[in-house]
């Protein structure tokens, strides 16, 4: 399957809600009054693209159609172009380190898919090439650690882990050392999932990266929060406050193949200025990939 393919797959439920409100109401008639709107604006809030875009995407048609009139005007066309420009500036690839290993922390709230999306990301990482290797530090969760070692088996990639209930930021610590001793490309840190407002197990994964801080300059190089797209606006508050605890430098949004609330990425990007890195879109390792602007848009409203 293409890569727009999946794009396609992945935000179909959003793309049949979406499409099939905003055509109901601009069928039922041609001329765009103050009503058929507010239709608009809630069917685009319903799909969580959240109020500035949908206030943005509302102008844009409102000026559309006093400029040009109502013949020939492709309201979904008009949505499409509005997000994409919205998130052109949107930077996906991960950073890379020279001639060293690039270490990239995976934070998040329990249930989002974080060891599952650490091990796509290895997995990801070396079909390009380079070398990845997995720190299993969620410590609290005996079947964290079981999972990311069942996967790194499945993709071939070697996980670094302790024992349960051991030092994170230990196990962090070992792992920053076997990737440097190894001149691995990359190290993805699998961390514990934890809520944002406990301050304590903030606390804990600042002191995670400030351990592997001192062991390599510059480390953690990527913070990135993982998001369940299925959680629609909440999502937004989760990556709201993770972004004040501890400075995250994007996100990763995962579950949107089984959500009409695909619109929430929009949304995210907009209010926090974070980029969006990986979006996940199925569940084989091959389902997480880069976070494409132009193909996102046009799988949420191309007919």
């Amino acid at each position: 399957m293409g890569l727009f393919a999946k794009f396609k797959a992945g935000l179909a439920k959003t793309h049949a809600k979406l499409t099939h409100e905003i055509k109901r109401i601009i069928t039922r008639s041609p001329k765009l009054t103050a009503e058929s709107l507010e239709e608009i604006e809630q069917a685009l809030i319903a799909a969580d693209l959240g109020l500035a875009m949908t206030s943005q995407i509302v102008a844009a048609v409102k000026h559309a159609y006093e400029t040009q009139g109502s013949a020939g005007l492709n309201y979904l066309a008009i949505a499409q172009a509005e997000i994409e420009k919205s998130l052109a500036s949107n930077q996906a690839d991960l950073k890379k380190v020279a001639g060293g290993t690039t270490v990239i922390s995976i934070v998040g709230v329990n249930g989002t898919g974080k060891t599952t999306t650490s091990a796509k990301l290895a997995h990801l990482i070396q079909s390009r090439g380079q070398t990845a290797l997995l720190a299993a530090c969620d410590t609290f969760r005996a079947a964290a650690i079981e999972q990311l070692k069942l996967w790194g088996s499945r993709l071939k990639v070697e996980v670094i882990a302790s024992a349960y209930g051991s030092d994170a930021a230990s196990v962090a610590h070992d792992a920053v050392t076997a990737a440097q001793a190894r001149k691995a490309d990359y190290l993805f840190i699998d961390t514990a999932g934890r809520l944002h407002t406990k301050h304590n197990l903030m606390q804990e994964l600042l002191k995670l990266h400030r351990v592997i801080g001192k062991q390599l300059a510059g480390a953690p190089h990527e913070v990135l929060l993982v998001i369940d797209g299925s959680t629609g606006m909440n999502a937004l508050n989760q990556a709201r406050e993770f972004n004040k605890a501890v400075p995250l430098t994007g996100l990763i949004v995962t579950k949107l193949d089984g959500t009409s609330k695909g619109g929430m990425v929009v949304a995210i990007q907009k209010e926090l200025g974070l980029p969006i890195k990986f979006i996940g879109l199925g569940e084989q390792p091959d389902d997480l990939q880069p976070f494409d602007p132009k193909q996102f848009a046009q799988a949420l409203f191309e007919e």
